[in-house]
């Protein structure tokens, strides 16, 4: 457990401006995303940004580190040298958070072979008019409901047949771990605001400079 990432979970003054400010950011994050109407999977790259962000805020940009290698499965950012993974879902139910994206079946089933958990982990359960929340799962809660689950109950693998988009954590895995006693949790009620975004704007500004 990053101690000064749980303490900032209890802190007021982080609930309050995580529940006003999380979700306007993460619309924006949707609207930058879409296009005629629909989102595109980069949304997850840029809540990332949005969380990493935070962090930055928050503990400064000498203690976060965010230039992690494309190869490293699961960290996202390094906090006071401390491997973070970052996911995010949306919907009543999350029920579908990847370990690791890949279109390889042979590959998703190696990676679930050897799979445990690793690092620390921020989860946000984005679900629009209604409740979620950002959740902080040490370590040491993850391996505790690995181990208590079992591989074949925490990992869930692509359908044969299908189209395999990836390795997920299962529902049950998911849900037990956001209710652990050592889990930090915010919740958060996911409500949009009116925005007029136009995603060409900075672009023109930029192209209009001297």
């Amino acid at each position: 457990m990053i101690k000064e990432l749980a303490a900032v979970f209890d802190e007021g003054s982080v609930k309050e401006k995580m529940r006003k400010r999380l979700p306007h950011l993460f619309h924006l994050a949707e609207l930058e995303s879409s296009r005629a109407g629909k989102i595109g999977m980069q949304v997850g790259s840029v809540r990332e940004n949005v969380i990493n962000a935070f962090l930055i805020y928050k503990f400064g940009e000498q203690n976060v580190e965010t230039e992690e290698p494309i190869t490293e499965a699961e960290v996202d950012v390094k906090l006071f040298g401390k491997p973070i993974s970052i996911k995010t879902a949306t919907g009543k139910v999350p029920a579908s958070v990847k370990l690791i994206w890949t279109v390889d079946a042979i590959k998703a089933r190696e990676f679930s072979k050897r799979y445990f958990p690793s690092c620390d982990l921020i989860f946000v359960h984005v679900n629009w008019d209604s409740e979620g929340g950002i959740y902080y799962i040490p370590i040491e809660v993850q391996k505790k409901i690995f181990v208590k689950l079992g591989r074949g109950k925490y990992i869930k693998l692509p359908k044969a047949g299908t189209n395999p988009r990836g390795v997920e954590i299962t529902k049950e895995a998911l849900k037990t771990l956001m209710a652990d006693a050592k889990t930090k949790k915010i919740l958060i009620k996911w409500t949009k605001t009116n925005i007029e975004y136009n995603p060409y704007k900075r672009w023109i500004d930029l192209w209009d400079e001297e």
